[in-house]
């Protein structure tokens, strides 16, 4: 006899996953909601299912932040392999060219101004990019062509970290929309060596960086309180914590109260901020993400917590 499913409970904050190699981000974010046994989650921009580390995941309340994180600047760490050019830009996928040609350092170092700024990209083939409502990678592996179109992306760094005849790690600090393994087939087909990723790491995203992460192995000893002291609650950032490049308004509970009906309150004092996003606060809790219209506090998303 099957056993009852338990009851899902709300669950409200943010895990900072340091996900595992070969896991789909959908995969890493059933099982943290899973762990939690929580209502709603969901995570805050794709990584690759070879690639590791932070992948946010907002549970609960924390889903309405989620765009805040996405928007953020995101780091990577990655190695080409020179010499082979493949389907999916990765180790995934199989080789469709092959190059004898291998770079000296001072190629690349000096392709590397090209792809820093704003830039266009061609996306890869294989990714979640949606074509006629169908994301790309499901129709490159039913076989079906696939044709990208070209699209502006903003890298704000782009360095050589280390360097052989065979291979070369970078680190890029990039904005939302880069594709990683795509800067890594454009600069193997610039030198003519071709050239895929074979690691792939991401070190920072919006707010969250390294020291922030979690692995799932450490969430699963937590749920069997395997360590002493501690909980799975523990693990858990704040709401607020994905809000931490956005102005904060500390309002009365009065104003509050306001603001979680839907209606405007107007600023006052030197220290409000201008025209823009901002989120409202009332004795350390979060109540509603807003904009500043013209010297008022708009809600836009009320944060409601089950009680």
């Amino acid at each position: 006899m099957n056993q009852p499913r338990s009851k899902k409970i709300d669950v409200h904050g943010w895990i900072v996953l340091d996900k595992d190699f070969d896991q789909t981000s959908t995969q890493a974010v059933s099982q943290v909601r899973r762990l939690f046994n929580a209502k709603k989650g969901g995570h805050a921009g794709t990584l690759d299912p070879r690639a590791t580390g932070i992948l946010p995941i907002a549970l609960g309340e924390a889903t309405k932040t989620v765009p805040f994180v996405m928007d953020g600047r995101k780091t990577y760490r990655f190695t080409v392999a020179w010499g082979a050019e493949t389907a999916t830009d990765d180790t995934e996928g199989e080789v469709t060219a092959r190059s004898e040609i291998r770079p000296a350092r001072a190629d690349v170092e000096a392709l590397l101004p090209r792809y820093t700024g704003e830039i266009m990209q061609v996306p890869p083939k294989f990714s979640a990019i949606k074509v006629d409502g169908e994301r790309a990678y499901d129709l490159a592996r039913d076989g079906e062509e696939v044709t990208l179109e070209a699209r502006p992306i903003t890298v704000e760094t782009l360095s050589l970290i280390a360097f052989s005849e065979t291979e070369a790690e970078f680190e890029a600090e990039c904005g939302k929309g880069t594709y990683v393994r795509a800067i890594a087939r454009d600069i193997g087909r610039d030198l003519k060596c071709l050239g895929h990723v074979t690691a792939l790491r991401r070190t920072r995203v919006g707010p969250f960086g390294e020291d922030d992460t979690v692995t799932l192995a450490e969430l699963r000893e937590l749920a069997d309180g395997k360590i002493t002291g501690q909980s799975l609650e523990d693990a858990l950032l704040p709401v607020e914590a994905a809000l931490a490049e956005v102005p904060e308004v500390k309002v009365t509970r009065d104003i509050a109260a306001r603001l979680v009906r839907g209606q405007s309150a107007i600023l006052r004092g030197r220290d409000a901020p201008i025209d823009g996003p901002a989120w409202a606060s009332a004795g350390g809790d979060p109540i509603a993400l807003c904009e500043v219209e013209r010297g008022e506090l708009v809600p836009k998303r009320v944060f409601v917590f089950a009680a």
